[in-house]
């Protein structure tokens, strides 16, 4: 399975690293913020904002190289825009994947 990385971050920065290390900053205040808005919305069953908060994060699971989880991503948004969330358990995992690697940088 795919894991977070840089190679995105590298490849858009043309190896300017203080604009990845700025990105990567930026991503690590954000995610857990909107991982809490996505937790409060999916546990109040409250799919339309559920979507909005997915549609928030796949553009960081997207800077983090995981090509795989932004298609995951999108297919739940979309699932979620018709009141269902049958991807939810894998949508939560890559969440947690980005959690660990976040962590340790």
């Amino acid at each position: 399975m795919e894991q977070p990385n840089r190679n995105y971050l590298v490849q858009l920065s043309d190896g300017d690293e203080a604009f990845e290390n700025q990105i990567l900053s930026i991503v690590k205040k954000e995610f857990p913020e909107e991982v809490l808005e996505y937790e409060t919305s999916i546990k109040n069953r409250d799919f339309l904002k559920t979507a909005e908060n997915v549609h928030k994060l796949k553009h960081k699971i997207s800077i983090l190289g995981l090509e795989k989880g932004y298609e995951l991503a999108a297919e739940f948004e979309k699932e979620l825009k018709n009141g269902l969330d049958s991807h939810r358990a894998s949508f939560e995992q890559i969440l947690d994947k980005i959690a660990l690697y976040l962590s340790k940088i």
